[in-house]
């Protein structure tokens, strides 16, 4: 669909100023055996933005033949998590029995609630010659009315999510409301994350009736107020603010996120995230017991021959 002409006349040049700015973000790069992963959130500076609680930067990576990434399953509690690839692909496979390959501008949207376990690699067919990855994952807390609820999977191709064109600017809204447009991804809260891609010069208007906002910049450069921020950088802006950034030279790849903040401060412990460190301890011990027949957590069917043990 082409971009909405109402909210064009009212992006300024100048919007805002550095003030704007509540937070800035550098997360450091760690390489874990050859596999880049840049994490923005949590930050000392800010534990969340609305109720994105994670946010890794994956790659970009260059895999050889008979190469790739294996995250052996591993459970998760209290939250859901998005996987969005900018190149490559990977195969998610679930105790829920999913088991689902994931491609450029698709969504993986997985909840879960009272407790899941996934897995996450390179497929055995894409072993098969060289192979790249790059993508973004995070995690979103789930309201407390909702850390209970049943775990669950959806994933959405490409052409079903909202697609905003038009003024040097493409958008593909992956979660939640934004512009005038919603994804069609369940959510338990306002939300919103998207994907934005600037051509120089172009113009973007962040949303403005989210309690919450922020950007990450991917490739490229933007200005706020003549401000320059590179590649690379998280920032959250002071709510209420109007703003618009502008894309560099070479434009600009964001992801825009945001959304209503929760009612309490969320735990994290591992993969672990709860508004109570009792549940976090239950989770913990229902790990430990290693009961995957009847126990919390169960193993993906068929990926049962190993899995992450508790950390120490």
């Amino acid at each position: 669909m082409s971009w909405n002409p109402a909210i064009e006349p009212q992006c300024p040049d100048n919007a805002g100023s550095r003030d704007a700015i509540e937070t800035l973000i550098v997360p450091r790069a760690r390489d874990i055996g050859g596999f880049e992963v840049r994490r923005a959130l949590p930050s000392a500076g800010r534990r969340m933005v609305g109720p994105f609680v994670f946010f890794d930067q994956m790659g970009p990576a260059e895999f050889i033949t008979g190469q790739g990434i294996d995250v052996r399953p591993h459970p998760h509690i209290g939250l859901a998590t998005v996987t969005y690839l900018y190149d490559g692909e990977f195969q998610h496979r679930d105790s829920l029995g999913t088991n689902q390959m994931i491609y450029p501008g698709e969504v993986n949207w997985m909840i879960a609630g009272n407790g899941v376990t996934h897995s996450e690699r390179t497929s055995e067919q894409t072993r098969t010659g060289a192979s790249r990855l790059f993508g973004i994952q995070t995690w979103v807390a789930l309201p407390e009315h909702a850390e209970e609820t049943d775990a669950g999977f959806e994933h959405h191709k490409s052409e079903v999510l909202p697609f905003l064109q038009g003024e040097g600017k493409e958008i593909r809204l992956i979660i939640g409301q934004a512009w005038g447009e919603r994804a069609p991804t369940k959510t338990f809260s306002e939300m919103f994350y998207a994907d934005a891609v600037l051509e120089a010069g172009a113009m973007l208007p962040m949303p403005d009736d989210h309690e919450d906002r922020g950007l990450y910049v991917t490739n490229g450069s933007i200005s706020v107020s003549g401000d320059t921020f590179e590649k690379g950088q998280m920032m959250v802006f002071r709510p209420g603010d109007a703003i618009t950034v502008k894309a560099g030279p070479e434009g600009a790849r964001l992801m825009v996120l945001g959304g209503e903040t929760l009612n309490g401060p969320r735990y994290i412990w591992w993969n672990f995230v709860a508004s109570s460190r009792e549940k976090i301890e239950a989770a913990k011990d229902a790990w430990a017991a290693g009961d995957w027949e009847h126990g919390r957590f169960q193993l993906p069917p068929d990926d049962r021959d190993e899995f992450i043990p508790l950390p120490d």
